[in-house]
């Protein structure tokens, strides 16, 4: 293009304006964006609908504020069409709660329990050390528990130990246990032992009424009861033994502990099992408040009760733990002779009359009215 000063001086005059009208223009529509949308659709600004909504196309309507997100975020029920109403809370806030407290609190309050529990064992068998029989052994036994009652506890023992390191695996066993044997075999472990908690739970639960019904006329509170704990069951002294019928005051304590408790966990266990079906927490909730005047929450959501019913499963599962653990103690390396009453039935005679003395002459006394015999009665062999 070839251009002389003539041609210039015609541009300079006539093309120079346009050209800078046309700079003006764009500099204004990039200093402000909203102009030039106004400027090319000026029909699609947003406008306040009638119902007062601001999302175009009226969607939310007036519900688009804070307060709607808000009653969202606590739980709002809203209504589905499927059979399926849970499906109607958008948000389950209590279940960032139900987290929290069972990855924090619980776990970490658990684990002092239980350690705490073998610590103070371990402390009063350094102090103690083994409750020895103090005349010695005999050469004479007497049937302390008959079969059926030694099949009623084992039944109950066998399955809480194995409800217990299956319980406690799922709460600890992926920080203790999958660290050590890998991932594939702690998923193993951790499913076969779900299937044996699911099972072994109605075990547990047949177990419990079995020895309910066998010993609870025995584990009745009584006068005896009160000199026994006076004297501390006379485990810190060598030369005391507080007299006692079949089963003494601690005996009784860990057996009301052991019911009242595994009822507890039957029920919520139960829940767990059948999940959405019960609401004991609801109804209980409702009974503490008409006799204690309390304000617990009673309208509570199928979901909310499976929180509660976890986490009370393992509060009172890890309480169980720490009593059979001091159970155990006492019954093994932690008195002589007192296993052999649940191995055998027969414990020795100088070992009953040092724990249970009114127990022994009343078994003795009935031996010597069904025989019929005269004379002094006759210790059983």
């Amino acid at each position: 293009m070839i251009c002389n000063r003539k041609n210039m001086k015609h541009f300079g005059s006539r093309g120079l304006v346009p050209l800078l009208a046309f700079a003006m223009i764009v500099l204004a529509l990039a200093g402000n964006p909203a102009a030039a949308q106004n400027s090319l659709a000026p029909n699609t600004a947003p406008e306040a609908s009638p119902s007062g909504g601001m999302v175009p196309g009226d969607t939310l309507g007036t519900t688009s504020d804070s307060d709607y997100w808000r009653a969202v975020r606590h739980g709002l029920q809203g209504n589905v069409s499927i059979p399926d109403k849970k499906a109607g809370t958008l948000v389950q806030s209590e279940g960032e709660a139900w987290r929290s407290f069972r990855n924090g609190p619980l776990t970490l309050y658990a684990s002092w329990a239980l350690l705490g529990t073998i610590v103070l064992l371990g402390l009063f068998y350094a102090i103690r050390g083994r409750i020895r029989i103090e005349h010695g052994k005999s050469d004479q036994t007497i049937t302390r528990f008959k079969a059926v009652e030694r099949f009623g506890h084992w039944m109950l023992a066998v399955s809480f130990i194995i409800l217990g390191l299956t319980g406690l695996n799922i709460l600890y066993g992926r920080y203790v246990l999958k660290p050590v044997i890998g991932d594939g075999a702690f998923g193993f472990i951790t499913q076969m032992g779900k299937y044996l908690h699911n099972y072994l739970a109605f075990a547990f639960m047949a177990g419990l009424a079995m020895i309910f019904v066998m010993w609870v006329r025995h584990n009745l509170p009584d006068r005896t009861d009160i000199k026994w704990i006076i004297q501390g069951g006379g485990i810190f002294s060598k030369k005391l033994h507080p007299p006692a019928k079949k089963f003494n005051a601690g005996q009784k304590v860990i057996f009301w502990l052991v019911i009242i408790g595994g009822v507890s966990l039957s029920l919520s266990g139960w829940a767990l099992l059948f999940p959405f079906s019960t609401h004991f927490f609801a109804d209980t909730f409702e009974k503490v408040n008409l006799i204690f005047g309390t304000e617990l929450p009673t309208a509570l959501t199928a979901l909310q009760e499976q929180q509660l019913n976890t986490l009370w499963h393992s509060i009172m599962a890890v309480f169980m733990v720490c009593v059979i653990l001091a159970h155990i103690y006492i019954g093994s390396i932690g008195m002589e002779g007192a296993f052999d009453a649940m191995g055998s039935g027969e414990v020795d005679l100088n070992w009953a009359k040092e724990h249970h003395s009114i127990w022994v002459e009343e078994h003795q006394a009935d031996i010597h009215k069904a025989s019929g015999s005269g004379g002094a009665p006759q210790p059983a062999e």
